[in-house]
């Protein structure tokens, strides 16, 4: 059986759409992109999530902790579940956040360091890059992602050219859903279902 390990962040973990700070709606199993698309590929593939909400890709957050620093803990994940065929990694919205105060170019060269530490664990040669869809101003959180629209416009072309100047393989997520309007970040249940079966494909082609 071949093994695919998802490293992302609320969106990958299953979040649902925030009316407000205080709110904690999670999308059920099954229900997730994940899971979506460990459907897709079937019994002969194992799909394995690692998301945390509030991950960074190579930040310590000064407000939410530095454990949602997604550098730190990726070492013990990768070989916590090797052998891998596949590693995904869905980061990059939370690095949008007004308190990193990071462009495009930044966000993107976040998730090409990960890819480096990836391949230096010699755990898969094969790393897919997944741009998360632009984040909007909306509700509850345009504060918390204040000028997040203007950073995420710049991010997919970004994260293409260092995907693939670090040997990574580029899915643009943007090109198939949208966040939810009434947080502007995360995904509702159809988005979640649009993009399992949209990458599965990929995956397939990408697993041989």
């Amino acid at each position: 059986m071949k093994r695919v390990l998802i490293y992302g962040d609320s969106n990958t973990f299953g979040t649902g759409p925030m009316a407000a700070l205080k709110d904690d709606t999670t999308l059920p199993r099954g229900a997730r992109w994940g899971d979506v698309l460990g459907a897709d590929l079937g019994l002969g593939v194992e799909v394995v999530t690692e998301g945390l909400p509030g991950r960074t890709t190579v930040h310590d957050d000064p407000v939410e902790g530095a454990y949602r620093n997604g550098l730190r803990p990726l070492r013990a994940i990768l070989e916590s579940h090797k052998p891998l065929d596949l590693l995904i990694i869905c980061l990059g919205t939370n690095d949008a956040k007004n308190r990193f105060g990071l462009n495009a170019t930044d966000i993107a060269l976040g998730v090409a360091r990960l890819v480096r530490e990836a391949k230096a664990l010699d755990v898969t040669d094969k790393i897919l890059v997944i741009c998360p869809p632009a984040v909007q101003e909306r509700g509850d959180l345009a504060a918390i992602f204040e000028g997040a629209e203007a950073r995420s416009k710049a991010l997919p072309e970004a994260m293409e050219r260092f995907a693939g100047e670090n040997g990574a393989s580029y899915f643009d997520a943007g090109q198939v859903i949208s966040v939810d309007p009434i947080d502007g970040v995360h995904w509702n249940a159809s988005s979640h279902t649009k993009l399992g079966h949209a990458i599965a494909p990929v995956i397939r082609a990408l697993l041989g």
